[in-house]
Formats: structure tokens, sequence, C-alpha cells
């Protein structure tokens, strides 16, 4: 018998682990920079979905504050990232990530 103290998880809780394990796998495996950024926005939309998940059935705010900073957060990233890979597109004329190895200093 489980005891009350445990919650069962919800099938959102599943829904989470694969988007964040895919997220994760495309960002290990990948080698197209947008395709990394995407999986990167993959992984935070997964804690997301956790976040709300998890505020919403305990009835406290604190989660939904937390995804409203990690939108925004992620926005920016989205944003700054993008500019960089636009000017390391026009520096190199690719997006491949082995291309900008070369950059380090």
């Amino acid at each position: 018998m489980i005891p009350a103290s445990v919650q069962i998880l919800h099938w959102s809780h599943y829904v989470a682990a694969c988007l964040f394990a895919l997220g994760m796998f495309g960002f290990l495996i990948r080698k197209n920079a947008i395709v990394v950024l995407m999986c990167i926005e993959l992984m935070l939309n997964a804690v997301n979905l956790i976040l709300v998940e998890v505020s919403m059935r305990s009835g406290h705010p604190e989660g939904l504050i937390f995804v409203i900073f990690i939108i925004t957060v992620a926005a920016a990233e989205a944003a700054v990232g993008l500019g960089i890979i636009l000017n390391l597109y026009r520096a190199k004329g690719t997006v491949n990530i082995d291309a900008f190895r070369e950059l380090q200093g």
C-alpha cells in the first residue's frame, strides 16, 4: 500500500520527462546550432510543464511565477543566441557547430 505522503506521478510528468529526454538527446547529438537552440528551448518547456502541473496540484502560485521568469529568460536566450548564430553564419557561411571550434581562445 502506498502511503498518503507519496503522490503518484501524473501523466504530465511522463510527458515532461519525454520532452526533456528528447531535448537532451538533440542537444548532445545534433551539430546544427539552430537545432541545438531549439533543443534547449524544448528542455526549458519540459521544466515549465512540471512547474505548472505541480503548482496547480499544490495550489501554490510559486511555480507559475517561476514559469514566467523562465519564459522571459528563454526569450532573451533565443534572441541573443540567434543573433550570435546569424553573425557566425555571416562569418563562416555555415551553422555547423564543428566549424566554430577554431573560434576558441
